[in-house]
């Protein structure tokens, strides 16, 4: 999973990079000042490994693992190549979903592009180059579907669909705003549309708001609720201060701010919500490891995760949840038990399952 995230210059992109990713990126009082997109790999800490761990004597645990991209600050005018927004927007084209950072407090101290503190404004100009953008993608497109319909009717599906996105987009709305078929997803993915990439709202707020939130969070929930999006509140503020505690400080730096968790834990949490993702897991005394995949996927095609071998000579998948293989205590008194489900190929995976694949190439 690759997550981009975007946002106007000035409102704490890199700060909160820096402080999930610990990567050390610029997090400098000016735009422009992240050209080329930083990028940092965080580990999903998933508790369960842990047990798993344990339990099979594994050597080791491995996380399933999330891509952050710090986006350079788009401005009003970036589609047509102000503040050079044209080689931002691409960079916006390589990402599985985005986490559009709003500005959501005062600080006299940190400039603002526009001169003042208006959420709307902002998500308003951000949302508006990426149509922008697309609008010009699609209708060069159209052109081109136009002139292959004379000798090919079979594309008149796609000239509709072009045309009905479109539409929306003339009318500001995100091609994500409309309902599609099947095989109109499958047509959509070679477009490449910067507005149909699911988009969190990470609002971010100054430590005093972080659990409440303000009467900007308020509007940008709103938008974001009407537009179906998600809006998780978080303090890269915060988020610097949690990067720099250990493991062990964490829990009570959390309690007394009045959170349960990060805004990092949060912010995955979403992320895998909003793209459909969930995790299964395997352990053994080599290591206990969680692998990501797509809800309704199939035995095979997680098999596929670990090894195209494995999904290619798929016999079985021995199937466990994992809260009866900790209730049973290990793997041999849960398959004493009968708690081990041999399943086959049309068997979907189930976030949590703790499998062993049998295969034969």
């Amino acid at each position: 999973m690759k997550l981009g995230i975007i946002g106007l210059p000035n409102v704490g992109k890199s700060t909160l990079f820096n402080a999930i990713t610990q990567a050390g990126a610029e997090a400098a009082n000016y735009p422009f000042a992240t050209i080329e997109p930083n990028v940092g790999m965080v580990t999903v800490k998933d508790p369960r490994l842990s047990v798993l761990s344990e339990m099979s004597h594994s050597e080791r645990i491995v996380y399933a693992t999330i891509e952050f991209a710090d986006i350079a600050g788009l401005v009003k005018g970036a589609s047509k190549g102000e503040g050079l927004g044209n080689q931002f927007l691409s960079h916006i084209r390589e990402v599985d979903a985005l986490i559009h950072v709003v500005r959501c407090f005062e600080d006299s101290n940190i400039i603002h592009v526009d001169g003042g503190i208006d959420p709307l404004r902002d998500i308003e100009t951000i949302t508006l180059e990426l149509i922008f953008s697309d609008l010009e993608v699609l209708e060069k497109r159209l052109e081109k579907v136009k002139k292959q319909l004379k000798g090919d009717k079979s594309l008149l599906p796609e000239k509709e669909l072009i045309e009905r996105i479109l539409d929306a987009l003339h009318a500001e709305k995100p091609a994500r705003s409309l309902d599609y078929t099947e095989d109109e997803r499958k047509l959509l993915s070679s477009f490449s549309l910067l507005t149909m990439k699911p988009v969190i709202y990470a609002a971010n707020v100054s430590e005093e708001d972080v659990a409440d939130g303000n009467r900007y969070v308020d509007s940008v929930r709103a938008y974001a609720d009407a537009e179906g999006d998600e809006t998780i509140v978080i303090s890269a503020a915060i988020e610097e201060e949690i990067a720099a505690l250990d493991e062990e400080s964490k829990p009570e730096f959390l309690k007394a701010l009045g959170l349960r968790d990060s805004g990092l834990d949060r912010l995955v949490k979403a992320s895998y919500s909003l793209l459909g993702l969930i995790s299964f897991l395997t352990t053994g005394e080599m290591e206990s490891r969680a692998w990501t995949v797509k809800a309704g996927s199939k035995a095979p095609e997680a098999a596929g995760k670990i090894h195209s071998d494995i999904q290619r000579g798929f016999i079985k998948a021995d199937t466990i949840a994992y809260e009866d293989l900790v209730e049973a205590g290990s793997v041999a008194k849960a398959r004493d038990k009968g708690l081990i489900r041999s399943e086959g190929k049309d068997y979907v995976i189930q976030d949590g399952d703790v499998v062993n694949f049998k295969f034969n190439v």
